[in-house]
């Protein structure tokens, strides 16, 4: 088990060398195959995993060059488990589901090169390996909405990137900001993130830190006003890339908050406290009121997706454990429901051609299996109880509660205007009359589909009935992350605001 987090990072890599090799008509078997094989090693990870234990665990440590500090660091506990466990799985699950014929080869073994990328993000404990998995993950993604995409695939493919790698570059530079200033208080560099746990800074410092941080992480999520790429990324990309992008890839973008910018800028975070959930807030309510205008499925999925992605925020600057667990539980949520939705619009796209909720109505008639699964990912998206989206989403909200009633209140807003557009979308396209002749030939879904589809339906009810499988492991690991902000906070009213949240917390 020592070299399991090096094993889940390099076989993709591996496998899509090797995949070179295959013939065109054995790849789509093969890239199942593989990516089976790599859930099945991140389950047996999981399997190992002390869920007592909030600590790093399987970690390991290679110098790579001494005289920085710079080294091959990984490590995983609660907080970055089930989402290696996820993006496995939902890899896998993606290409078992996967429609598209052109090129399919190259199609393939790009999407291994990006889930290397992306396992790496959520084990590195170094910031340069961070770094360096977090910009190659940009790569496969581009290639896969510029050469798969619809008629404005360029333009989407490129905004995307310079969107995100910009953000990046200043992320960047707070970096080396850190191990410059580590260099200085101990006379050794260092880019582990552990050695900057232990790093003192000033409030003004965490400040300016925090911000470099923010915008290379806000755009990633996407946050409100950085949100503008991700709409036309969602709409122009094939629907393997919709399903990868909003499963996984905006989690990064959360993830890096609670892993880099919580426990390193604690003074600053309470300072952004009250500002971050002000936008995203405005995120839950803007963009859930753009995707009830759309007329595209697809555009309201991307856009609804934004809306959950504030929740995401807000339950994270709670600064509480219910209020991160719950955030950590909502982005498990929010990939498996967001990327059945995507896929399930890719399955209409497959057959229709076109994504426009006028050109179908009737189709619960006609697809009845497609119409039920369509249905319950719909009420997991909106938070109905006894389904997954219901806990992630009640645990933000109660953890942001005790910081601000009020705003909590305005944030509740979500579940209702969710539950309009959402079912707006579903009257239109499932029920009234058949508009078109040519919906009465239109198949229910097929082996490939129900494959692809029905583990995540089980996953929806079983997770919203039984959540503890998820939120025990977390719990530790978010305990102590809470800990260690309020052991690094250099001012009092941080302190303060910390316990306050958390004492709160715990008598609910």
């Amino acid at each position: 088990m020592e070299h399991i987090l090096s094993i889940l990072i390099f076989f993709p890599v591996f496998a899509a060398i090797v995949g070179l090799l295959v013939q065109k008509d054995a790849i789509r078997v093969y890239g199942i195959v593989v990516t089976a094989i790599e859930f099945f090693i991140s389950c047996v990870m999981w399997y190992n995993f002390d869920v007592t234990n909030g600590s790093m665990q399987f970690t390991e440590f290679v110098p790579i060059i001494t005289q920085y500090g710079i080294s091959y660091n990984l490590g995983l506990d609660g907080i970055s488990l089930f989402l290696i466990v996820m993006t496995t799985f939902i890899t896998m699950i993606a290409i078992i589901g996967l429609s598209e014929t052109r090129d399919l080869k190259n199609l393939i073994i790009t999407v291994l090169f990006l889930e290397m990328a992306m396992v790496g993000v959520f084990v590195a404990l170094d910031a340069i390996v961070f770094y360096v998995f977090w910009e190659f993950s940009l790569v496969p993604m581009l290639y896969i909405i510029g050469a798969w995409g619809g008629n404005l695939r360029i333009y989407a493919s490129i905004k995307f990137f310079l969107y995100t790698f910009t953000g990046s570059l200043l992320m960047l530079v707070g970096m080396l900001f850190l191990a410059y200033t580590y260099a200085q208080t101990t006379g050794t560099w260092s880019f582990n993130l552990m050695d900057w746990y232990m790093l003192p800074l000033s409030l003004s410092t965490q400040l300016w830190l925090f911000v470099a941080f923010f915008l290379g992480f806000a755009i990633k999520v996407p946050m409100v006003p950085f949100h503008t790429w991700l709409p036309y990324a969602h709409g122009q990309a094939p629907t393997i890339g919709s399903v990868i992008l909003a499963a996984i890839l905006l989690k990064m973008g959360t993830y890096g908050f609670i892993r880099f910018s919580l426990p390193l800028f604690p003074d600053a975070t309470t300072v952004f406290m009250i500002p971050m959930a002000i936008l995203a807030i405005i995120a839950i309510v803007y963009t859930a009121m753009v995707a009830y205008a759309q007329e595209d499925m697809k555009q309201v999925i991307a856009y609804s997706s934004v809306s959950h992605m504030g929740v995401i925020i807000l339950g994270i600057f709670a600064l509480n454990v219910e209020g991160i667990g719950g955030s950590l539980f909502l982005m498990i949520s929010h990939g498996i429901v967001s990327g059945a939705l995507f896929m399930l619009v890719g399955v209409i796209y497959d057959r229709k051609h076109t994504k426009i909720m006028s050109e179908f109505g009737g189709l619960a008639k006609v697809m009845p299996m497609y119409a039920t699964i369509f249905g319950i990912m719909l009420m997991a998206s909106v938070g109905l109880p006894l389904t997954i989206g219901f806990v992630g989403e009640f645990l933000s909200l109660l953890g942001f509660f005790a910081v601000s009633p009020t705003l909590t209140a305005i944030a509740g807003l979500t579940i209702i205007l969710g539950a309009i557009y959402m079912l707006v979308l579903y009257k239109k396209t499932f029920f009234g009359p058949i508009v078109h002749e040519s919906n009465l030939k239109l198949k229910d879904l097929n082996g490939k589909e129900y494959a692809a589809l029905i583990p995540l339906v089980m996953l929806v009810v079983y997770l919203g009935v039984h959540p503890k499988p998820i939120l025990e492991p977390v719990d530790a690991s978010v305990k102590q992350l809470v800990q260690v902000m309020a052991e690094r906070s250099v001012t009092t009213k941080a302190q303060e605001t910390i316990a306050r949240v958390n004492t709160i917390g715990e008598k609910k």
